[in-house]
C-alpha cells in the first residue's frame, strides 16, 4: 500500500507542475504581414498595423494577416507562427491588446 500511496503522490507533483506552466504571463508580439512579401527563408514584411485591425482588408484583400513571436529583423519577420498562442498576452507593434492572457478574448472596437 506504500508503494501505490507514494506513487500517488509523485504522479500529483508531476501533475502539478505540467499544470503551473507559466503560458498566461507570456508575452507575445503581433506583426501584422503581408503574405505576398513572403520570402524562402520564411520571413514578411512587417507593415501597418491597420492592414489587420480593419476588417475591411480582411473581406477585400485577404492578404493581411497577424503573425504572432518571432524574430524581427529590418522590417521583417521570422520565425514567428501564424497561430494564436492560447493563454499568452498579445500586443501588437502598436500597443494594442489583442489578448489578454489566461483565456484567449480578443478586444476590439464597435462603430
Amino acid at each position: 500500500m506504500k508503494v501505490r500511496l507514494g506513487m500517488i503522490g509523485a504522479l500529483s507533483l508531476t501533475v502539478a507542475a505540467c499544470g503551473s506552466d507559466a503560458d498566461d504571463d507570456d508575452e507575445v508580439t503581433a506583426y501584422c504581414v503581408n503574405q505576398n512579401t513572403y520570402q524562402s527563408d520564411g520571413s514578411y514584411q512587417v507593415i501597418d498595423d491597420d492592414y489587420c485591425d480593419d476588417d475591411g482588408y480582411h473581406g477585400s484583400h485577404g492578404g493581411y494577416f497577424w503573425y504572432y513571436g518571432g524574430a524581427y529583423k529590418g522590417s521583417r519577420i521570422y520565425k514567428g507562427t501564424t497561430v494564436k498562442p492560447k493563454g499568452a498576452h498579445i500586443t501588437t507593434t502598436s500597443g494594442k491588446t489583442l489578448q489578454r492572457g489566461g483565456f484567449g478574448s480578443r478586444s476590439s472596437s464597435g462603430g
